[in-house]
Parts: C-alpha cells; sequence; structure tokens
C-alpha cells in the first residue's frame, strides 16, 4: 500500500562526487533549518524549566503540547520535503480504506539532488536526539512519581516517535524492507554465534 520508488537516501545524505561536496555542505533552507529545530528543542527547554519560570502547571502544559503540535505539522509537511526530499501521509481511498503512503524525492535527469549534506545532519540529527530525550523524560517521570507530567512526555514521544517512524519507512521503503532488513540482522548475528560460539560466553 506504499510507495516502493524510493531514492537512495542515505541518514546523512554524504555526496559521493567530491568536486560538488563544497556546495551541497551549504545550506539553502535556512528557514526550514531554524524551525526543524526551534519547536522541538523549545519544548524540551519548556519542560525543563517550567517549575523554575511559573507554578501553573496548566500553562506549562498547554505551552509544551503546543510546541509539539508545531512541530509535528512544520517537520512532517515542510521541513522533511525541503531538507532531504522525504515525505510522508495518510489518504483514504475510494472503498474508505485508510493507506499510509511514504515517498523519496527522485533523483534528476542530471543526477543530482537538491539536499545538501549540511541540511541533511540537521534534519536527521534533529529526529533522532529529540524523541531520545522525550523517552528519558518519561522514564524519569516514571521512576520519580511525576504522574502530572507522564501525559506530557508521552505526548513528546509518540509525535515526535511518529516523524521519526514515519520518515525512517520514507528511507528503506515498505513494511517488507523493515522485515527483511530485521531478518537479515539476525541471521548474521546467528551465523556468527555458531561460527564463533565461544566468542558469547562470559569469560
Amino acid at each position: 500500500d506504499s510507495s516502493d520508488d524510493i531514492e537512495d537516501v542515505s541518514l546523512f545524505d554524504a555526496d559521493a562526487d567530491v568536486s560538488r561536496r563544497s556546495k551541497k555542505s551549504k545550506i539553502r533552507h535556512p528557514v526550514a533549518s531554524f524551525f526543524h529545530l526551534f519547536f522541538r528543542v523549545s519544548a524540551i527547554v519548556v519542560y525543563l524549566l517550567c517549575e523554575l519560570l511559573t507554578s501553573s502547571f496548566i500553562a506549562c502544559m498547554v505551552t509544551i503540547i503546543l510546541l509539539l503540535s508545531c512541530d509535528f505539522w512544520a517537520v512532517k509537511n515542510v521541513t522533511g520535503r525541503l531538507m532531504v526530499g522525504l515525505r510522508w501521509w495518510n489518504q483514504v481511498d475510494d472503498d474508505g480504506r485508510s493507506q499510509w503512503i511514504f515517498e523519496a524525492r527522485k533523483v534528476s535527469a542530471q543526477g543530482s539532488k537538491t539536499s545538501s549534506e549540511a541540511e541533511s545532519r540537521i534534519f536527521w540529527l534533529g529526529l533522532i536526539t529529540c524523541p531520545m530525550i522525550w523517552v528519558i523524560f518519561a522514564f524519569s517521570a516514571l521512576f520519580s512519581f511525576k504522574v502530572k507530567w507522564l501525559a506530557v512526555v508521552v505526548m513528546g514521544v509518540v509525535l515526535q516517535g511518529a516523524n521519526l517512524y514515519g520518515y525512517i519507512r520514507c528511507k528503506v521503503g515498505s513494511r517488507k524492507n523493515l522485515t527483511s532488513m530485521a531478518t537479515n540482522y539476525l541471521g548474521k548475528q546467528f551465523l556468527r554465534q555458531v561460527r564463533f560460539p565461544g566468542f558469547w560466553k562470559p569469560s
């Protein structure tokens, strides 16, 4: 049900052509690069400092959720398409069935890509790092019994994790590709254990 006509885009989009590397390192969309990090970093900063800035939990919660929602919309609809040429969305067909579409920008006739290496690094670094931080916040809130903050951190994990999952699907292709990648990895680990059984035994 997903689009499998995927361009081979590396996570950091390194260009093999050395002569174009200086050109590829330029940030072509500075506004998109700024807002790709602004909303998600602002949500984390507000979460860390809100108890020092105000005693109103409702104000902090609303501010963080608004920032997370703006980040979700901006990353899903704008920055992913401009910075790395990836996009994903959901559509309902004529039969009423919901379909998830994952696409990557096709290489042009000259074989060039419009995304730069610097923008790709910014995109993937922000996309991967921030959900991991929210997962840490979730465990911290759980183990410190800050139950009222669980809804906020779970919202951060869900919204930013959804974008991360969607763009990874754009990168690797269909669900079948994800399954085959996991199967290949587990197969290699099994073969390594069979060939070198002593490697896995404690010393």
